[in-house]
């Protein structure tokens, strides 16, 4: 795996609470692990929904009503 130019800026900005997750601070493979999965990364949601690992489409189209 190459490593991403931006990973320490990345990793200062992710508020994944995820601990093993290995795509922190990899931002492309975060996005397309979670649009594989039907949902968003954590920097989608606030840090009080994030907690929750809801991350579907729904949740966060809730916020935006």
């Amino acid at each position: 795996m190459k490593d991403c130019i931006n990973f320490e800026q990345n990793l200062a900005n992710c508020n994944c609470t995820y601990e093993p997750c290995s795509r922190k601070g990899r931002c492309c493979e975060c996005i397309a692990y979670h649009r594989r999965a039907r949902e968003l990364p954590a920097c989608y949601f606030p840090d009080d929904v994030e907690r929750t690992y809801d991350r579907s489409f729904k949740r966060f189209k809730a916020l935006l009503d």
